[in-house]
């Protein structure tokens, strides 16, 4: 279980400064459930297998009075692991306290040379070097705790010991080797006893705390963009209960290193459940924040020219006035006509039952071929849209539920232009400019997050949730293999 308590640290991020009272102010939640956990616990034998090859096993040295023989010197030299498998294993979560991992029946055989000597009371001086192979049947038993440490998340193993029900020494080239095994088993056994299992235990905290750097990156690789980041930096220390893991973070966007220490809405316990496997609760706050960032780096515009143009035209069968028509193109191809929209402030985001709410004041400029230039039709407009959003498939789609269209200014030659022409023009907005934003939008999402590798995921039925003030994304999932795959070729 090992992998699932690491692997559960994917969302935990650094922390600044981790609070330990009862209230949690929060921009973003993260909740990990128990069945989570044993999904997490399928790849154990993988990371515990990285932990044995990757442990340090010191040469052990020592010195044994024997009788007729004197003092006996022996060491055991280049001790190297050469098999490994694991029967199962389990996890418990215990409230407030530790994740604990146990993993049964782990068989592990060392191998490495093994160099004796000594002067018998006769004065004959042996010295001997013969190559060994150990047994060993083993249990691990290992509490975790999730720590805020020096500003950060880590892991930390108060309890961790190996129980072993075998170990048994295999000399090869030894004619007579019956008195060094009594030796090992006498003495040798119980120093090597202590030496794997402060050699492993050591490298599992060595690797827990690899892997949550890891996945820490990771993590916010994910949530940023060019110039825009997050910070995930912890509010307060990772909650652990008997069914779950949950963790607190900031959630404040980054625009050219440059961030908004908002103040943090408060998040209660209860507004995530316990049935799914994964919970993701983001405040409207975080929603905003992210649309005022993307209007910063000028992320919030349209262009369609020319053919382009035409067949948003047609892709939402919109009906061409033919009186209008004529006196727009004034007799030239469509083809040369273009418009663009831009946001003129930051758009404002709120969470609402109905769906995520969307204002903006934009500028829609339609350029039209005319035989002294182009002629351009300006239209300033206030936009209220609902939207409801969904993920299937491995794509993102957005529903567009409702829109308000509050004309506010519009150019002279806008203006001037025939009341058929205006009402013309304004209808396209309403009925080409706001599905086709809201189509293109959908796409630029749903490739940005397969360019962070969110389709190599098997996510099960997911569900997005709107409620008044914050956004909750509620999921089951398959085995991330490619994450600790991913891991685990960083180790090597």
């Amino acid at each position: 279980m090992l992998a699932a308590a690491l692997l559960s640290l994917a969302l935990l991020g650094s922390a600044h400064a981790c609070s330990t009272g009862p209230l949690s102010m929060a921009g973003i939640v993260c909740r990990i459930t128990k069945p989570a956990l044993l999904v997490l616990n399928q790849e154990t034998a993988k990371v515990i297998q990285t932990v044995f090859q990757r442990a340090s096993y010191p040469d052990i040295k020592g010195e044994k009075t024997m009788m007729l023989l004197g003092q006996v010197k022996y060491g055991l030299h280049n001790i190297q692991i050469s098999h490994l498998s694991i029967t199962g294993s389990q996890v418990e979560l215990t409230e407030a306290k530790t994740i604990d991992i146990s993993i049964q029946n782990t068989s592990a055989t060392f191998k490495g040379t093994l160099n004796y000597g000594y002067t018998s009371a006769w004065g004959l001086s042996i010295d001997q070097s013969v190559d060994f192979e150990i047994d060993s049947a083993i249990d691990l038993q290992i509490n975790s705790q999730l720590i805020c440490d020096s500003g950060r998340v880590q892991t930390n193993a108060p309890g961790c010991y190996l129980s072993f029900h075998k170990l048994l020494l295999h000399l090869h080239g030894e004619r007579n080797p019956g008195w060094i095994k009594r030796l090992f088993t006498s003495f040798i056994s119980f120093t090597l006893k202590l030496v794997l299992q402060g050699q492993v235990c050591k490298e599992i905290s060595v690797i827990s705390n690899i892997m949550a750097d890891f996945v820490q990156s990771r993590a916010a690789n994910i949530l940023s963009s060019g110039d825009i980041g997050v910070d995930i930096s912890l509010t307060r220390w990772p909650v652990v209960t008997a069914t779950y893991l949950e963790s607190h973070h900031k959630g404040h966007f980054i625009y050219k290193n440059i961030s908004e220490d908002l103040v943090l809405p408060t998040f209660s316990p209860s507004l995530l459940g316990e049935s799914r496997m994964l919970y993701f609760w983001f405040s409207e706050q975080v929603l905003d924040s992210l649309a005022k960032a993307a209007f910063q780096d000028g992320r919030l515009t349209l262009s369609l020219t020319g053919d382009k143009f035409k067949e948003a035209l047609e892709t939402w069968g919109f009906t061409i006035n033919q009186e209008s028509f004529s006196e727009l193109f004034n007799s030239c191809t469509p083809s040369l006509a273009q418009v663009t929209v831009h946001c003129l402030t930051r758009p404002r985001i709120s969470c609402q039952k109905k769906g995520v709410v969307v204002s903006s004041s934009v500028m829609v400029q339609f350029l039209f071929p005319h035989p002294d230039g182009l002629v351009a039709h300006t239209f300033e407009e206030d936009v209220i849209t609902t939207i409801q959003a969904s993920y299937s498939q491995k794509k993102l789609f957005l529903s567009l539920l409702d829109f308000q269209v509050t004309p506010r200014n519009a150019s002279k030659e806008a203006e001037s232009s025939s009341v058929a022409v205006q009402s013309f023009l304004q209808s396209m907005i309403a009925a080409v400019g706001i599905p086709e934003v809201m189509a293109r939008l959908q796409v630029a999402l749903t490739a940005f997050m397969n360019s962070k590798g969110l389709h190599l995921f098997n996510i099960i039925n997911p569900e997005i949730i709107t409620q008044d003030g914050f956004l909750l994304l509620q999921m089951d999932f398959g085995f991330p293999e490619h994450l600790l795959v991913d891991f685990l070729q960083s180790l090597s």
